[in-house]
Parts: structure tokens; C-alpha cells; sequence
């Protein structure tokens, strides 16, 4: 694993590109699966309440992330068609553009989340005399502190994408694994603070990733790199984020706001659905993470190429990527829906038979339809790459918001089938969603879109 070269994306051997871009990735998804499950697993020993408060704020935290990430997406997608068209004080421009934009916004939603942290945590359900309500309040106030170090490392990690370098990524983001791994247990047991400590590990464990991801992003040994001194507002630059950006951000934030009522509606069904839900959908993720890395990999050699012009690489790179993924995911997916293997993951995070009986169900429905997932990355990543926000953002929202809501609708009271009419209505959605990403593409009605960034004459056919 190395970084890629520019000429590697452009015209080097695309599956070897697509590998060894994939790959980290791919196990930085895995580090940060393992972040996430980390808190779980020591809170699952700590009691169910402690799960479920983190369960149920969760949405709300995923909500202000990617309300934000539309600026990193936008940063990452324009950074790469500058590049490709070879128009490296451009991208440079563009970093340090997305850079106060993102550090703007963070701290802005930082700030506010914690204040009126209380009217959030009783809008999503919780009565202020369970002791649900006091655990999911301080987890949320503490754990909104590391907004400004979590988008340090995401424009950290979209500008070294960019370039074709996904593999120090991934060694920042090891580091912070390896903090949280030990902040965990010492703050949440050893020094019994529960929720409150895992919030605070989470923040550890960002700030010192961040602090070398700002040092290391002023390095102008690389292509793209930070001159803050230098930044001064430019109304284009701000104009191509905001196009590419704000759809990334709408259909983001606006199914994150659907996962947090989805959370009221499985909250509906006690305490012991909530973990149950909290825990399927972690797991669950781990036999996504090839579809998802792979998903990134297309998003850069998509962007550089269609920066440079070059299309038919493009397409090529999404029917190699999409294919591999979809045949993982079938057999990895078929593996982790037997009822005997879901029940055993299931058991390492909780004591509660009840909440393994949840899991393991819901967790063997979504892993046997899990290959609709490759398509839908896939799919998603091409038009990202491109740019071309607007069609991912109408599909993810019409998914949750449509075929979701209406699913369960159907489930829960046409058919009658209590709980596992949520767990339904999340693999319906996911199957019509990835459908119509795959009509799209296949149409070929992308074919008639501009591009953002202008090519260099030697460039341009």
C-alpha cells in the first residue's frame, strides 16, 4: 500500500489503482467500526440504559456530521477534477477554501448542540426522570466538543484522497483507535464514569489525530496543502462548493434527520429494541466495509478522470468495482445471516436475552440482503465523483423518507409485524434505492453533464 500517483489514476492499471486505493480505506473503515463498537461493547457491560442513551443521541450526532460533510465531500470531489486537469494551485485554492468552511461550521454546531442539548434529548422520547435521559444528555454535551477535531481530520483525509493517498489516512485515524482502545475502559470503568467517559474518550482520541492532521496539512512537499495566511474568500470557489456541497449536505442531514425519528418509532418498542437496533446496525456494517472503501476508491479515480476528461476509464472503474463488491457481499452476507453466527457476534456486546434475541434477528435480515449495498455505493460514488450531488441527494432522501417510512407503515400496520417492521423497512429502502441508482447509470443521462472545473488545452480532445 502506497500512495497512488497522479498518472497511476489517469492511466496506470485501473484494478491495481482501485486495490491499493481501496484497501486502506477499507481498514479504516474496519478502525472505525471497531471505534464505534469499542464504546459499545463497554457500555453493553455497563447496563442497557447507558446503550441505549448513546443509541438513541446517535442519529442526532450522524445529523450534524453529515450536515457538514457536504463541505468535505464538495472539497474532496473539487480537489480531485482539479487535479486531474492539472490545475494544482487550483486545488490548493479549493483546500484552503473548504478548510475555514469546515472549522466555521463546526464550531458554530458544536456550540449549539450542547446548549440545548436537554430540548433535543426530550424531543427524541426520553422522559427527564428516567435515567436514560441524564446519560444521553452529558454523552451528547461532551461528545459534541470534538466537532472541530473531527472535520481537522476529515479535510485531512478528503484532501489526501484526493491526491490518491489513502493510506496516512488511515495511519491517523490507527493512532486514534489506539487511544480510544485504552481512554475506554479507564474512563467508562476504571474511573466509572459510563456514558459521560465514553464521550470523553471519543474526544481524546480526536484531538490528537486532528493536531497532527492541521500540522501536517501545511507540508508543501504535496500537491495540495494549506497556506491560511494566504486565505482570502473567492467567489467562485465558494460558488462550486455550495453546488456540489449543500445537496451532499441536504440529503445527508435530511436522512439522518429520518434515522432520528426512525429512532422514536424502534424507542416505541422499549429500551431493549433500542440496544437491539443500536448493535445490528454496527455489526452489520462491518461486512459493508469492502462495498464502502471500494465506493471511495471509484469517488477518486471518477473525479481525476472526469477532471481529465476521461470517461469511458471512469465507467470502467464503476462496472470492475461494483461487481467485485456485489459478489463479496453475497457470500459475506449469506455467511453472517445464519441465525448461529449472528447470535454469537450479537452475544459478545450484550448480556440481555432479550436484546441478543433482537439483534441477532434483525442483524440476519439485513446481512442476507446486504449485496443491494455494492450497487448503491457504487452507484452513488460515480455521480459524487462527478459531482453531480443532486441525483445521490434526491435517491437517499426518497429512500428514507419514502420507501422507508412507507415500508414500515405497511409492515407495522397492514401486516402487524411489531419490530421487525423496522427491521424490514431498512432492507426494502436500501434494495429500491440501489434499483434506481442502477437505472440511472445505466441510462447514461450523466452523459449530457459539464464539467466543474476547466482542462488544460493538452487535455482536451
Amino acid at each position: 500500500m502506497k500512495k497512488v500517483s497522479r498518472d497511476a489514476i489517469l492511466s496506470g492499471n485501473l484494478i491495481k489503482t482501485l486495490l491499493i486505493l481501496s484497501i486502506p480505506v477499507v481498514i479504516n473503515s474496519f478502525l472505525q467500526t471497531m471505534y464505534n463498537l469499542t464504546d459499545t461493547y463497554w457500555l453493553g457491560k455497563l447496563g442497557t440504559d447507558q446503550l441505549a442513551a448513546i443509541n438513541l443521541v446517535t442519529p442526532l450526532q450522524n445529523l450534524i456530521i453529515n450536515l457538514g460533510s457536504g463541505i468535505t465531500v464538495a472539497g474532496s470531489v473539487l480537489i480531485s477534477h482539479y487535479l486531474g486537469a492539472r490545475e494544482d494551485k487550483g486545488a490548493r485554492s479549493m483546500a484552503n477554501q473548504i478548510f475555514a468552511c469546515a472549522v466555521i461550521f463546526s464550531l458554530v454546531f458544536m456550540t449549539l448542540c450542547s446548549g440545548f442539548a436537554p430540548l433535543i434529548i426530550r424531543w427524541l422520547g426520553a422522559a427527564p426522570t428516567a435515567p436514560l435521559y441524564g446519560y444521553a444528555k452529558i454523552y451528547l454535551q461532551l461528545v459534541m466538543l470534538d466537532m472541530p477535531f473531527l472535520y481537522t481530520i476529515n479535510m485531512y483525509t478528503s484532501i489526501h484522497q484526493a491526491e490518491g493517498d489513502t493510506l496516512t489516512p488511515m495511519l491517523l485515524n490507527l493512532m486514534g483507535i489506539v487511544i480510544n482502545l485504552f481512554a475506554d475502559p479507564l474512563l467508562m470503568v476504571k474511573l466509572n464514569l459510563g456514558a459521560a467517559g465514553a464521550a470523553l474518550a471519543t474526544v481524546f482520541a480526536k484531538a490528537v489525530p486532528a493536531v497532527i492532521a492541521f500540522i501536517a496539512l501545511h507540508n508543501k512537499k504535496h500537491l495540495v496543502y494549506l497556506e491560511l495566511k494566504k486565505l482570502k474568500f473567492e467567489k467562485e470557489k465558494l460558488r462550486q462548493i455550495v453546488t456540489i456541497g449543500v445537496p451532499s449536505a441536504i440529503g445527508g442531514s435530511v436522512q439522518q434527520l429520518g434515522f432520528m425519528i426512525l429512532s422514536k418509532s424502534v424507542f416505541a418498542y422499549g429500551t431493549n429494541a433500542m440496544a437491539a437496533y443500536g448493535i445490528g446496525n454496527k455489526v452489520n456494517g462491518l461486512i459493508s466495509l469492502p462495498s464502502s472503501g471500494i465506493a471511495s476508491a471509484v469517488s477518486i479515480v471518477v473525479g481525476q478522470n472526469y477532471g481529465a476528461g476521461q470517461m469511458q476509464r471512469a465507467q470502467k472503474a464503476v462496472r470492475f468495482s461494483a461487481t467485485m463488491v456485489v459478489a463479496f457481499l453475497i457470500i459475506g452476507g449469506f455467511i453472517l445471516s445464519r441465525p448461529i453466527v449472528s447470535t454469537s457476534i450479537v452475544k459478545i456486546f450484550s448480556d440481555d436475552a432479550e436484546v441478543i434475541s433482537l439483534a441477532a434477528d434483525f442483524l440476519s435480515i439485513m446481512a442476507l440482503w446486504c449485496f443491494a449495498n455494492g450497487v448503491h455505493d457504487t452507484a452513488n460514488a460515480f455521480f459524487k465523483g462527478m459531482g453531480k450531488t443532486t441525483v445521490p441527494m434526491a435517491v437517499d432522501i426518497s429512500r428514507l423518507w419514502v420507501f422507508r417510512f412507507g415500508t414500515l407503515y405497511f409492515c407495522e400496520y397492514v401486516l402487524h409485524m411489531g419490530v421487525r417492521s423496522i427491521w424490514y423497512a431498512v432492507v426494502v429502502s436500501n434494495g429500491i434505492a440501489a434499483l434506481i441508482l442502477l437505472v440511472l447509470y445505466s441510462s447514461g443521462v450523466w452523459k449530457k453533464w459539464k464539467p466543474s472545473v476547466k482542462r488544460k488545452k493538452d487535455l482536451v480532445k
